[in-house]
């Protein structure tokens, strides 16, 4: 699904007061659904999840999480619901799975950490607990109530906050600010922006912590694309964000392909992009997440020479919110104990 632009201006538009009886049945079930009681998992759950619809960062911000806690002696598993992927679990993700079994943004946090996916989000906490994690970081699932969380972290794409303000389908929010304040304990702003200050400012009169990071390329990548004319191509939730951080490693963006967040490549769409590249002398450039489904795509010729920009958040205090994560967790423990 690509997301209307009309979702993202500052005021509704149009469209968007149009759709708003329509979300007015869809905002009384997922306001509900979020008040509902969930279950107390056997770990301390730390969810990493965000406002909007869309990609806002989660991933990155997830695997800097599971740093985080690694270096203080934990052992985090990843929860994930594995969306895109056909296995329900719980299971957990090993070498021999694909993007089409488990979803792409499972593969990339199994290698960082013992991951697994579960639709069903409690027996998913359970079997981290049996596996022997100490943590579970949910990446994603701030609205599903399934699972009692002990810090919620919503992550926000400082270029675009929350759009327009409005829930599905009139615009981006997956449930009406009103109740996903309460069920939050920080924001995270990715970048800068206008949008994400304003959230930054309510937050802060809402009393919650508030953090700023960055996403930055891998330095040696950054540097093999400076001055090279490329061909970029995404199928993320704002491959905008993609090809403004090619810009800013110095590549020379030719050409550039979005495709739906989540995207299945076809073998035929694969062939095209790299006749095209070839056809104009240009390198073609993709992330991380497309590259992992990209693998997964059967009868797909190999394409040894497409780069892979890997990124990686920087938080600005992470001592601070190393001491929020430590914080919740040892609350719970002392709780339970």
């Amino acid at each position: 699904m690509r997301a209307p632009r009309f979702w993202w201006q500052t005021s509704p538009s149009l469209q968007a007061s149009l759709l708003r009886p329509a979300g007015i049945i869809y905002t009384s079930i997922a306001a509900q659904r979020m008040r509902r009681q969930g279950e107390k998992a056997d770990l301390p759950v730390i969810c990493i999840g965000n406002f909007t619809v869309g990609g806002a960062g989660k991933t990155p911000t997830a695997l800097a999480v599971a740093t985080i806690l690694d270096a203080a002696g934990e052992s985090p598993a990843f929860l994930s619901r594995g969306y895109g992927g056909r296995l329900r679990g719980p299971v957990q993700v090993r070498m021999k799975h694909t993007a089409f079994d488990v979803g792409d943004e499972p593969i990339l946090l199994s290698g960082m950490a013992r991951t697994i996916v579960s639709r069903d989000r409690p027996a998913g906490a359970r079997l981290s607990y049996e596996m022997g994690s100490t943590v579970v970081i949910m990446d994603d699932g701030l609205q599903n109530p399934s699972l009692i969380k002990d810090c919620a972290i919503a992550v926000v794409d400082g270029a675009t906050g929350i759009g327009n303000g409005l829930p599905l389908p009139a615009g981006p929010l997956r449930a009406p600010m009103n109740v996903q304040w309460p069920a939050i304990d920080a924001v995270l702003i990715i970048g800068s922006g206008e949008p994400g200050r304003r959230i930054a400012e309510e937050a802060e009169r809402r009393d919650k912590r508030v953090f700023a990071a960055r996403l930055e390329p891998a330095t040696d990548a950054a540097r093999s694309l400076e001055g090279r004319k490329v061909l970029a191509f995404a199928g993320i939730g704002r491959p905008e964000k993609f090809f403004d951080t090619l810009r800013a490693c110095g590549a020379i963006v030719e050409a550039v392909h979005s495709f739906p967040d989540h995207h299945r490549y076809k073998a035929t769409e694969l062939t095209d992009l790299r006749q095209e590249a070839e056809t104009r002398g240009l390198q073609a450039v993709t992330t991380e997440k497309d590259f992992v489904r990209i693998a997964s795509v059967k009868d797909a010729e190999p394409w040894p020479d497409l780069t892979v920009l890997r990124v990686q958040l920087r938080i600005e205090n992470e001592t601070g919110l190393r001491n929020l994560l430590l914080r919740r967790i040892n609350e719970r423990r002392l709780h339970v104990a």
